[in-house]
């Protein structure tokens, strides 16, 4: 890659790709990482809410985990036609509407007052948070070139693991609000985790730009060379790949990617919803457990990101990803096994980090393969399709666990699920590869 282009321009100035890169990451990343935080723990501060939130209300175990699973199939049901919107009118209103709406359907859950009404807000919620996700990976496509997004979203994800070192203290600490001015604690929780959402939303119209060409920030030669290097880019990806909404839909590995990204979310979230459940039956107190859950988290942090770099200095992240996903469902496997606490925590330390190592180098591989109304489909395919995951991990693991009264079964049945995955990943190669080599034989019998 080189640092310095040469604008066409006589009179144009030397671009700095390395400064001019920098100052785009400075100003999008760490915003958009803080939404990722406030949107993935609305999304799973409603397991901290459950503790007050069931006796309250009334809510059976079975009828709390059937309504916490309707946030996915809104999730699921929303992804596609909100991505292809947001390519419509623009990621900067867009991304707004959706953070804004979520966070109002998030603090309007602290009204509700039995299963029926627990249910549709949740599934609510999911509806109106569709679309963030993938949305933020297709922004990236019209701001990052290459490497550059690859190193985005590396930054992003660790939004995953932030929501979950800083979500267990805040939640606790929510909960014990409980009374004050005649509300209980887990409505607080929801009122005050809800509303950075609404203002991250509105600041959204103020910090976020469409596309280079709009971006008052960057120098007029960053603004053309950045624009002139996408628009190569995705014109190189179109020819090779197409870029209509029926080349998404039409391309086989897109499924493949879509089960893949499944099989790691059924273990994200199955192992990090139940994550305190298993700490807490190594006979410690619940600050401990809280503190505890954590430290997966805070490993996981660094690993994803020097995962994420030495994957980008390959020229083929492939075996990254199939690594990452491996070593998760290994170090799963063996947690199963373990009675004694030190090293079962050591295993499940082992895991999360490898699971959230396959989420910071997964998400180039798709990126690589659609541009335009495929990269908006594409993109909230895979997304949609893995977050059902979100449902099948959680139930299996408590299902599983009901039934054998253990957690060595559950976290074996998710561990191969990880495997799995890692074994189609690695039969599936690279799919931006894959596709240039059938396209080159396609071509040549032709």
């Amino acid at each position: 890659m080189q640092a310095t282009i040469q604008d066409p321009s006589p009179a144009a100035p030397v671009v700095d790709e390395r400064t001019t890169m920098r100052k785009v990451m400075r100003r999008i990343v760490p915003f958009i990482f803080i939404c990722y935080v406030i949107s993935y723990l609305d999304r799973v501060n409603v397991g901290f809410a459950a503790l007050q939130m069931t006796r309250d209300i009334g809510l059976t175990p079975t009828q709390f985990g059937w309504g916490a699973g309707l946030f996915f199939l809104g999730y699921f049901l929303c992804e596609i036609p909100s991505n292809l919107i947001m390519q419509r009118v623009g990621a900067r209103r867009w991304i707004a509407r959706i953070m804004i709406s979520w966070g109002l359907f998030s603090v309007l859950t602290c009204l509700v007052t039995g299963p029926v009404s627990f249910g549709v807000m949740r599934f609510l919620l999911g509806m109106a948070e569709a679309g963030f996700t993938p949305g933020v990976y297709l922004f990236f496509t019209y701001w990052f070139p290459g490497v550059w997004r690859a190193r985005a979203t590396a930054s992003f994800l660790v939004g995953i693991p932030v929501a979950n070192m800083i979500g267990s203290p805040i939640s606790g600490f929510l909960l014990t609000l409980d009374g004050m001015g005649g509300l209980s604690g887990w409505q607080w929780l929801l009122i005050l985790e809800g509303l950075p959402a609404v203002a991250l939303g509105v600041a959204c119209l103020f910090v976020l730009s469409d596309k280079p060409a709009d971006a008052s920030w960057l120098a007029p030669n960053e603004c053309a060379w950045l624009s002139r290097r996408l628009t190569e880019e995705q014109a190189a990806i179109a020819g090779k790949h197409g870029s209509s909404l029926r080349d998404a839909f039409a391309n086989p590995r897109l499924f493949v990617l879509a089960l893949i990204n499944f099989c790691g979310i059924c273990g994200s979230l199955g192992v990090g919803l139940w994550l305190p459940q298993i700490v807490r039956g190594f006979g410690l107190d619940y600050v401990a457990v809280g503190f505890l859950s954590a430290l997966p988290y805070a490993v996981g942090a660094v690993c994803m990101v020097l995962w994420a770099r030495l994957a980008d200095r390959s020229a083929n992240r492939v075996p990254y990803v199939c690594g990452a996903l491996a070593l998760a469902g290994l170090a799963l496997a063996t947690s199963a096994g373990l009675t004694d606490p030190l090293p079962a925590m050591a295993a499940l330390v082992v895991t999360v980090a490898g699971i959230l190592s396959f989420q910071a180098t997964f998400w180039a591989l798709p990126a690589n393969l659609l541009t335009g109304r495929a990269a908006a489909a594409g993109l909230a395919l895979i997304v949609s399709i893995g977050n059902l995951g979100g449902f099948v991990g959680p139930y299996a693991i408590g299902y599983l666990r009901e039934t054998t009264k253990s957690f060595s079964v559950p976290l074996l049945t998710i561990s191969g699920v990880l495997l799995f995955g890692a074994i189609v990943m690695l039969l599936l190669g690279d799919p931006a590869r894959a596709a240039r080599r059938s396209k080159g034989v396609e071509t040549a019998t032709t």
